[in-house]
């Protein structure tokens, strides 16, 4: 299956309300705990030396969750969980989606209902069926990857390497299994292309502090996608609701899918709980739950679009990067923004950059050698209008 296998931090409370981590941590889940490689060095989130517990959340095998959540949803009052059903159609009456159409395998039959939810992916039969257009950035990244068994990693947590442009992650999961991805820029498909296992084996072993694949077990083909774009859905249509990559499908170096799925799903949940029970009116939640979806989300898309170009970091970036390598605290900061547990105004907010533009100034008058000095010097200099036009534009993508 392409998929990270990763759920970050934000997902965490969501498995919880809904009970999984119990069985989620006896199936093997690994605390996604993660160290970046930048060319400034390794940046290592830690806990503060007094403070609490960074917020983390999980990586498991779709193969070991799917069922998990299959299973839970059987067992909850009030569920009918119908295997072996494809959406073939929409129910309209009066411009307004009242059920669905769906092939089992006992033939063709129609389901009504008043809120029908698209939760099939990026490639979204209901919003296709609802006439929901989507809004489509191309990701000039293609990707691979493979799952092999008894690969160490240093310090047992996931790693991803920034090599601006090409990138690449690997994400210990449950059952001693390591999901290993490469995602290099587009300009190097056809050559990769012509041998793609050695192609694969050669970009990881020449990535800095290599995971150790030769003497691994790989236990899966090397699979993977050259045409992988973004896509954002309006979320509601009349009657119909949209989450996860039905709505919102972004950058899968980032592993945020399952995430925001997780996430999406709850505030759906939220908005039309009143409604479901007879208190609200329908079209008043889907409102409330377009807004809350928009709010939380499209901030995050509008970086990881422009991130998806597949080119070196901008000014900003290399700020915060080059500084999140420096300074702890600042680590951590970066931590919570790739968790989704901040918002791009929150991560970028003037106090941030401030401390970034002191962690470097302070790291270029320590410098022990004019080579040092002139490699620091142009990445860390605050870029002064591009990072405020830059932030700008996230904040106007997060506004209601």
């Amino acid at each position: 299956m392409l998929c990270t296998h990763s759920l970050t931090a934000n997902a965490y409370p969501v498995l919880d309300e809904l009970g999984l981590i119990p069985a989620i941590e006896k199936a093997g889940a690994v605390r996604n705990e993660a160290r970046w490689y930048t060319r400034w060095g390794w940046i290592e989130p830690r806990a503060a030396p007094t403070g609490p517990a960074l917020p983390y959340g999980c990586n498991i095998r779709r193969s070991a969750l799917d069922p998990l959540i299959r299973s839970h949803a059987a067992e909850t009052s009030g569920v009918d969980l119908l295997l072996g059903h494809q959406v073939t159609g929409l129910v309209r009456e009066a411009g307004r989606t009242v059920g669905v159409r769906a092939s089992t395998p006992q033939g063709e039959r129609e389901i009504r209902a008043r809120l029908v939810v698209g939760a099939d992916g990026k490639d979204s039969a209901v919003a296709k069926f609802a006439d929901v257009p989507a809004r489509r950035c191309e990701n000039t990244r293609f990707g691979y990857l493979a799952h092999f068994r008894d690969l160490p990693l240093h310090g047992g947590i996931s790693h991803a390497w920034f090599l601006e442009p090409d990138m690449a992650y690997a994400f210990p999961n449950d059952d001693g299994v390591t999901v290993v991805a490469v995602l290099p820029d587009k300009k190097h498909l056809p050559a990769f292309r012509e041998d793609l296992e050695s192609s694969f084996f050669a970009f990881v072993r020449a990535l800095p502090e290599a995971p150790p694949i030769d003497s691994a077990e790989r236990i899966t083909k090397i699979t993977g996608t050259v045409n992988y774009p973004l896509h954002s859905r309006r979320p509601t249509a009349p009657g119909v609701a949209l989450i996860g990559d039905a709505a919102l499908t972004g950058d899968p170096l980032w592993g945020v899918g399952c995430g925001w799925a997780l996430q999406s799903a709850q505030w759906l949940a939220e908005a039309v709980a009143p409604a479901a029970a007879g208190r609200g009116d329908l079209d008043r939640s889907f409102a409330v739950y377009a807004r809350r979806h928009r709010r939380r989300l499209r901030g995050h898309q509008y970086l990881a679009a422009d991130y998806a170009k597949a080119r070196p970091f901008n000014p900003m970036e290399r700020l915060m990067f080059s500084a999140a390598a420096r300074d702890a605290s600042l680590a951590r900061h970066m931590h919570l923004f790739a968790s989704r547990l901040i918002g791009p105004l929150r991560f970028l907010n003037p106090l941030a950059l401030a401390k970034a533009s002191v962690v470097n100034i302070k790291h270029r008058g320590a410098a022990a050698s004019p080579a040092q000095l002139s490699h620091t010097q142009s990445p860390d200099r605050l870029p002064g209008r591009r990072v405020v036009a830059h932030l700008a534009r996230a904040g106007r993508a997060q506004r209601p």
